[in-house]
């Protein structure tokens, strides 16, 4: 038997150049264990794959701030705060750094990201000044969000709502949001391309990056031996 999955998106599921890369709908379709594809993406990105993988939708999204599980969604994150450190950030002469691209946060409920092009020290400085709210680097953005939700916490609810325990789950990521699910996930592996915090946070390092790792994990564990 397979083990389920809690599975990160950009630089997990991707290609290096961002892609998402094929061998997902190779090896996720027919995954006989429930798979939560855990993200910092806006909640309507991982519903939306869960979809064209055929999988009912078990998402962890905007890191940890929505959660949908068993036909439910749960909104954990509080956006207000969020919001006026970035209205903040701009009075002061920031920029978000996304162009004329309003798709990144257009669908966000409970964060906004900020591009990493941004200045990262203003941001921060602004954060830390309101209080109560924290700047999560995934390498792919700055989310600001509250610091009271997690993909870790994420895991936990869906693990509660499908009646298992969050050891059961198998988590793959590459990103500092990644850790709080490998603390709470029975095994963890950071892929070659992870940061320092998912590399020191994971119970194995990858040697291959991107989808190539987790393509090595998801074959091992189906084969039924370790990745």
């Amino acid at each position: 038997m397979v083990p389920p999955l809690a599975l990160d998106i950009d630089g997990t599921l991707t290609t290096p150049d961002g892609r998402l890369d094929a061998r997902v709908f190779e090896l996720l379709p027919d995954w006989e264990a429930p798979v939560a594809l855990a993200t910092g993406k806006a909640f309507p990105y991982p519903v939306a794959l869960a979809g064209f993988l055929g999988r009912d939708a078990t998402v962890i999204a905007e890191n940890g701030g929505v959660v949908h599980v068993d036909d439910e969604t749960t909104i954990l994150g509080d956006p207000a705060t969020a919001r006026a450190v970035v209205e903040t950030f701009l009075e002061r002469g920031g920029d978000l750094g996304w162009g004329g691209d309003e798709t990144v946060n257009r669908w966000r409920e409970t964060e906004v990201a900020v591009s990493v092009d941004a200045d990262e020290a203003l941001l921060r400085e602004v954060a830390a000044a309101a209080g109560g709210v924290e700047v999560v680097d995934t390498g792919y953005a700055f989310h600001v969000k509250s610091p009271d939700v997690s993909k870790g916490e994420g895991l936990v609810r869906v693990a509660e709502a499908l009646d298992l325990d969050p050891g059961e789950f198998v988590a793959v990521g590459d990103s500092e949001n990644d850790v709080s699910t490998f603390e709470v996930a029975g095994d963890s592996y950071a892929v070659a391309n992870a940061d320092e915090a998912a590399t020191a946070a994971a119970d194995v390092v990858l040697e291959a990056g991107y989808m190539d790792g987790t393509a090595a994990v998801l074959e091992a564990l189906r084969a039924g031996r370790e990745p």
